[in-house]
């Protein structure tokens, strides 16, 4: 449903355009309702449909009370989540507490992960990317060396 990255300016308020193509799915899944939290794994925000949202709360909902992810994504990821409209224009207003968090400024990234979206400061993304390709590469050396010392073992 959501993928690729789109560069996008955000205006001064805290405002960003969502992209045309995301648009018309967002009004017939959602009409324009969204969730927009911090991510614990990175220094971004998430945008979800509301429809969305709501299976993942469930699913927070269902961990047990005492397990320390669901009481972390409770008290942080819920605990943090406002909900938004997209207003006539195709816009979101970001509140100021979660720009602060995700340090947004003018240029942002907006990245599809399929069910959600990601709002990235163009700088964060930009590291996250070139850091996620040297792990990349450090994986598949650690395969190709795994698969060479497994072929030079012999009975």
């Amino acid at each position: 449903m959501f993928r690729g990255s789109d560069p996008i300016n955000m205006d001064t308020k805290g405002r960003m355009a969502i992209p045309t193509r995301y648009r018309g799915v967002l009004a017939n899944m959602c009409a324009g309702d969204l969730v927009i939290t911090i991510d614990m794994k990175s220094t971004c925000l998430t945008l979800s449909p509301l429809p969305e949202w709501k299976k993942f709360e469930e699913k927070v909902a269902a961990l047990p009370a005492l397990d320390d992810l669901g009481e972390m994504l409770s008290r942080f990821v819920v605990g943090q989540a406002k909900d938004l409209q997209l207003d006539g224009s195709g816009r979101i207003l970001i509140p100021s507490e979660l720009r602060e968090y995700a340090e947004l400024e003018k240029k942002i990234i907006l990245v599809g992960r399929t069910q959600r979206l990601e709002i990235w400061s163009e700088d964060n993304w930009n590291a996250e990317r070139e850091k996620s390709q040297e792990n990349y590469r450090g994986m598949l050396l650690d395969r190709d060396n795994m698969s060479d010392a497994l072929r030079n073992l012999s009975w």
